[in-house]
């Protein structure tokens, strides 16, 4: 009976919402001097039971791409090299691919100084709701979650109704439209090596407006005092086509492959690119949506990355696999679904959850 009455004080909704409540992020707990994580923080043991899984041989590590050329007589080479990274992991770094250094560095620490304004200040973006465009927050799944993970993001919306530029936060509103551009250039390179990797016509998934709904985050992971008990994401995948990821060099991203994990070491003036459930979909497996995720950090140093998310403009047409891609042979494995019905699932679920591919699976 003890230990029931133990159990009944902790209401982790009560702890949830008094979190969410006082706006100040998992930045403000670590600069409140706390040594130890609240309980609404602490994993499951199962979930991290592997988090000193064996580090996988050189051979499976993730692969690195050079563009360089891309438009040469080198374009077939890269096309397989792409085709052949998402068809195995669904993960892979590119280098040569046309962003100065200087515009990533200075992207990364314009994410930083933002996390790092003093909470009171900070506080007037903090909202879960995107109507204006800008939001930060800790978590985007903290009221589905089973359990919170250690981070922060400000959130901004760039298409298909971008947010208002005033709206976005001054110390790094020039160095995240800069990225916007400079990530959908890369972005839409790409798509059209997606493509040509399927035999489909390269702009197919551009006319399909995957490049016009976008939405941008800038994570902030700082120290963790007991790393061992969280994350700074749980494990999930991503709902859109495409992912491309610029991460600074403290590392802790890690990609499933089988039953372990492979970390995506940071390379200086690489970026991060991953598929997305829709396109594993759209590709009817022949691409894989893979589950990936970001140990909490135990350097005293912050960790920052920031991601741009690219999904379709627009929202009321049917999707499913690529007719092309369908034959007696290999029928279509998934159903046809709308977009709108899609993305709502997905923001009502824990991240951890399966993903959306085995929901619309046949």
């Amino acid at each position: 009976m003890a230990v029931e009455a133990t159990h009944q004080e902790y209401n982790h909704l009560e702890e949830v919402k008094r979190f969410d409540d006082s706006k100040i992020g998992v930045k403000g707990l670590v600069d409140s001097g706390l040594t130890s994580i609240p309980r609404m923080f602490i994993h499951p043991t199962g979930a991290l039971s592997d988090l000193k899984s064996v580090p996988k041989s050189e051979s499976q590590v993730i692969p690195t791409i050079d563009l360089s050329g891309v438009d040469s007589d080198r374009r077939r080479a890269i096309v397989e090299q792409v085709s052949h990274a998402c068809r195995k992991l669904g993960f892979f770094q590119i280098v040569n691919h046309g962003v100065p250094l200087e515009v990533m560095n200075r992207t990364i620490e314009a994410v930083k100084a933002f996390h790092e304004l003093p909470t009171e200040f900070k506080k007037q973006w903090y909202r879960r709701e995107m109507g204006t465009g800008v939001s930060f927050i800790s978590n985007v799944d903290l009221y589905n979650a089973k359990a919170a993970s250690w981070r922060d993001t400000l959130q901004v919306r760039l298409g298909p109704v971008p947010a208002e530029v005033e709206g976005i936060p001054e110390i790094c509103r020039n160095e995240l439209l800069e990225w916007n551009q400079q990530a959908t250039r890369v972005a839409e390179m790409l798509m059209e090596l997606l493509c040509e990797g399927l035999g489909l016509k390269p702009r197919r998934l551009k006319e399909m407006t995957f490049l016009e709904a976008k939405t941008l985050v800038g994570h902030y992971y700082p120290h963790c005092p007991q790393p061992d008990l969280t994350f700074g994401i749980t494990s999930h995948t991503d709902p859109g086509v495409l992912t491309v990821l610029l991460q600074d060099h403290i590392g802790g991203l890690e990609v499933k492959d089988g039953e372990g994990w492979v970390e995506v070491k940071p390379l200086p003036g690489a970026l991060v690119i991953n598929i997305g459930d829709i396109l594993q979909i759209l590709s009817n497996d022949e691409y894989k949506s893979v589950d990936h995720r970001v140990l909490a950090n135990p350097s005293p140093d912050p960790r920052v990355s920031t991601a741009i998310f690219f999904n379709a403009g627009n929202r009321v047409c049917l999707y499913g696999p690529f007719p092309e891609l369908v034959s007696p042979e290999k029928p279509a494995l998934y159903r046809q679904f709308m977009l709108n019905d899609y993305m709502r699932r997905f923001f009502t679920k824990d991240l951890a959850d399966k993903t959306l591919t085995d929901y619309y699976r046949i």
